[in-house]
């Protein structure tokens, strides 16, 4: 399939030149090497050559599409007891735009995103909107110039160590949220926390938090930050369950 337009200021040997390397890298030979440019060519270099609808907001949208189906699919392959909102938090891992962007980092996507000077001026190939819209356009490509198998052996590629980690543990440790969702099914009062020292110099403080519920001291930690502490006291109170 032909993309909308004829890719703008693009000589025939220069395209090779500039795509061949990313081809490499991400495994696919594009049979169409104007759908591979579309996917690469930011909104803000059509809108300063005035060449509307070549660029890779439709090839995003297609991508998005597509990336949600093949990692649904396999996730729910993968995960037959996992309920829909547990399925829903692990596909969120994958196809987050931090996720994306790691995607299109590690295939060094930025690198050949073809960007008006503004864009390019602001810092726009590390920018990880930028970075996620590309990689979903470059699905987007993958799967108009081949077919649905085809771009799911890409993206599952792409995608196969966050999937592994997944298999591997399927749970991300969120000892807080955790500890509150078990004591909100006893009482609707939430557990708080409070610091109870911190000592230390700036560049390397420790904090010692305790949390509480309903008047009763559940867990303490240390951390070299609130945060920190604050989750290991959460992680000590799951482990007392003083509340039972």
């Amino acid at each position: 399939m032909q993309p909308e337009a004829a890719a703008p200021e693009l000589n025939a040997a220069d395209l090779a030149a500039h795509m061949n390397p990313l081809e490499g890298r991400i495994g696919y030979k594009f049979r169409n090497s104007l759908l591979l440019a579309e996917a690469l060519t930011h909104p803000s270099l059509s809108f300063e050559r005035k060449t509307f609808h070549f660029d890779n907001q439709r090839l995003e949208f297609l991508g998005d599409a597509v990336l949600q189906l093949v990692v649904t699919h396999h996730l729910y392959r993968l995960f037959p007891a996992f309920s829909e909102g547990q399925l829903t938090k692990l596909r969120s891992r994958i196809v987050s735009r931090e996720g994306l962007k790691k995607h299109a980092s590690a295939l060094g996507l930025g690198d050949y995103l073809m960007l008006g000077r503004g864009e390019e001026g602001s810092g726009g190939r590390e920018r990880a909107s930028t970075l996620a819209d590309a990689f979903e356009a470059l699905v987007g490509a993958v799967y108009l110039d081949s077919d649905i198998a085809t771009v799911r052996r890409f993206i599952l590629r792409v995608a196969g160590d966050e999937l592994s980690a997944l298999a591997r543990e399927p749970s991300e440790h969120n000892p807080k949220g955790e500890l509150q969702e078990l004591l909100q099914a006893v009482s609707l009062q939430s557990p708080s926390y409070d610091v109870l020292s911190e000592t230390g110099p700036d560049h390397q403080k420790q904090f010692i938090c305790r949390v509480s519920w309903e008047g009763r001291e559940l867990g303490r930690g240390d951390g070299q930050s609130k945060k920190q502490a604050e989750i290991n006291a959460a992680a000590d109170a799951l482990q007392r369950r003083a509340w039972e």
